[in-house]
């Protein structure tokens, strides 16, 4: 393998990648893609790089990508006022649709762009390949979900024929109706379920900061719940960190959380020394 042809100028030094080839070859890695940082198309770009070089190297690799200003603008288009709580969408029958077919196409957008670079990768939504079962979150929210089945035989499938399955956020409740699913939350769902050795959240900042706002860059489950007691942690990073100590508490080695603006930032933390975000273990 040619890695200096493979491994883009600006990403982690060749020595190391090697190093970490051979201690990932042959464990699974989640990478959920907040839709906040896809909205830039250098980012999405990047990103679409990034998950070609992981294909070439070799690293077994499930993506499941948010999708949440893109679904903002399409309601707004609809004239339709978005109800939050505890930072979930109220979601009614008539959001579900307009939720469903954003997610769907950004999820055939990732596909095609992929397969644009001669990488294999396969849609999975609830329209196509379905690999998440929930149940209702809570009556207020409406069409929103909670995954309760993960279908890992699908997505190992997938991977066994060195493929990258491409997740939306999306799963299927009682009588097969649609719902949706927050992004880390499915993420986590999916990391568990396969026992993942790494998920990396990739978000729009750079980890967890401490009260100085300096990075954090390895923090124990205990002591990060600690930080959200005593309000260091707050607001949207709450349930994103909840979803990293769900995770490395049943059956997930490690959890990142890295700042998916900046380039090459998953490259970096799964293949050098240094990392790039925070890194969250039991």
């Amino acid at each position: 393998m040619d890695l200096e042809k493979i491994l883009p100028k600006d990403g982690p030094p060749i020595n190391e990648v090697t190093k970490y080839i051979e201690k990932y070859k042959n464990d699974l890695i989640v990478i959920k893609y907040g839709g906040n940082v896809l909205i830039d198309k250098n980012v999405f770009n990047n990103f679409i790089t990034d998950l070609c070089i992981l294909n070439k190297l070799g690293l077994a690799t499930v993506v499941i990508h948010g999708g949440g200003p893109r679904i903002k603008r399409e309601l707004e288009k609809s004239n339709i006022q978005s109800k939050f709580i505890k930072g979930l969408r109220v979601t009614d029958k008539n959001i579900i649709n307009i939720v469903e077919s954003v997610l769907i196409d950004f999820n055939n957008e990732i596909v095609k762009s992929l397969k644009d670079k001669g990488i294999d990768a396969i849609s999975m939504h609830t329209k196509n390949n379905n690999v998440i079962k929930v149940i209702p979150e809570a009556k207020e929210l409406g069409f929103v979900g909670i995954p309760n089945e993960i279908d890992n035989k699908q997505i190992l499938n997938v991977i066994n024929q060195n493929k990258l399955a491409i997740i939306s956020p999306l799963g299927l409740g009682v009588e097969n109706k649609t719902y949706n699913i927050n992004g880390d939350t499915a993420a986590m769902a999916v990391a568990k379920s396969l026992k993942s050795r790494r998920l990396l959240l990739m978000t729009n900042v750079d980890g967890v900061l401490d009260k100085n706002k300096k990075l954090i860059e390895e923090i124990s489950s205990f002591k990060v719940l600690e930080m959200i007691k005593d309000e260091t942690i707050k607001e949207g990073m709450i349930p994103k960190i909840n979803a990293c100590i769900d995770a490395v508490n049943n059956g997930v080695t490690a959890v990142g959380i890295i700042n998916g603006t900046k380039p090459h930032s998953c490259l970096w933390e799964i293949f050098s020394d240094k990392g790039s975000g925070t890194l969250i273990r039991q």
